[in-house]
């Protein structure tokens, strides 16, 4: 129970922020277009924990049997790593994650009547094993950063607000840019931790093509544009989506961590932290849409 929890841990600091502030933000560019569905939030909401959970089970596995997480990698636990549960056991559990998303994603098709939302579902499930499972992970290759954007930004971002409000406007296209962004620095920090180990394994992330310099500067890019949409979107809705820009309070520590070459633990919160600046950017975005 122990390890369990340590790695309910490590997948909190890592992907559950960005799951919820994609809903959030997708929530909050509905409420800026005039309309809110409450049941289809929720069940937005519970796809994107169950696939994001999922993505963690998955790449545990994934990773795990490819022996990527070495004796000497920093962070959080892996399962398979660690020898904490067996390959099997962590596999299943992913697949039991995507089973519970698709059926939240039946739900949410059957409520709004738009079907070809399955083929999206599908996408998303596909994308979530295929990162670090197959014969060629893209995760392996340097495309995780896109692919994240893809689908925790457009899509995830995106999608809810489609299901929430019936459309997506220029503004809700504009914070699921946003929010894309800083799910981006949160692989990006995580990729900067990892890139001594990625490259003795084999891992060919971004992070291991750019090096450490440009891993930094890219993601100093990433935060700096997100705080630029935000104001974007500010003047697309009303001036209270600024309240967004409160994810500065938590992204101060990650960017002095990128500016003075820190590494190690201190990169671990910095993830964290960036984590939680989305978290606090689509809430502040809600807020100002609620009050605009």
């Amino acid at each position: 129970m122990a390890t369990f929890g340590q790695w309910v841990e490590g997948a909190r600091l890592r992907t559950l922020p960005i799951a919820i502030s994609s809903v959030i933000g997708g929530t909050a560019a509905a409420v800026s277009i005039g309309q809110l569905r409450i049941a289809t939030a929720v069940l937005a909401l519970v796809v994107a924990l169950a696939l994001v959970v999922g993505v963690n089970f998955a790449n545990d596995y994934s990773d795990g049997i490819r022996g990527s997480d070495g004796p000497d990698r920093v962070g959080p636990l892996r399962l398979v790593g660690s020898g904490a549960a067996r390959p099997e056991q962590v596999r299943a559990a992913a697949f039991g994650c995507f089973g519970v998303a698709g059926l939240a994603g039946l739900a949410v098709v059957v409520l709004t009547g738009q079907w070809w939302l399955l083929v999206l579902g599908i996408a998303c499930v596909l994308a979530a094993w295929f990162y670090t499972g197959g014969s060629h992970p893209y995760g392996y290759a340097g495309l995780g950063e896109i692919f994240v954007f893809v689908f925790f930004g457009l899509v995830a971002v995106g999608g809810t607000t489609y299901v929430v409000a019936g459309r997506v406007d220029a503004a809700g296209w504009v914070t699921a840019v946003v929010l894309g962004l800083l799910a981006c620095g949160v692989l990006v920090a995580n990729n900067l931790r990892d890139i001594d180990g990625d490259r003795v394994s084999g891992k060919r992330t971004l992070a291991t093509r750019l090096g450490h310099t440009g891993t930094r500067a890219l993601y100093l890019t990433l935060v700096g544009l997100a705080c630029l949409g935000v104001v974007a979107v500010a003047a697309l809705t009303t001036w209270g989506a600024l309240l967004g820009l409160a994810m500065v309070i938590f992204l101060s520590g990650p960017v002095r961590a990128m500016v003075t070459g820190a590494s190690g633990m201190v990169l671990v919160r910095a993830l964290r932290d960036t984590g939680f600046a989305d978290l606090a950017c689509s809430i502040g975005l809600l807020i100002g849409a609620l009050l605009g």
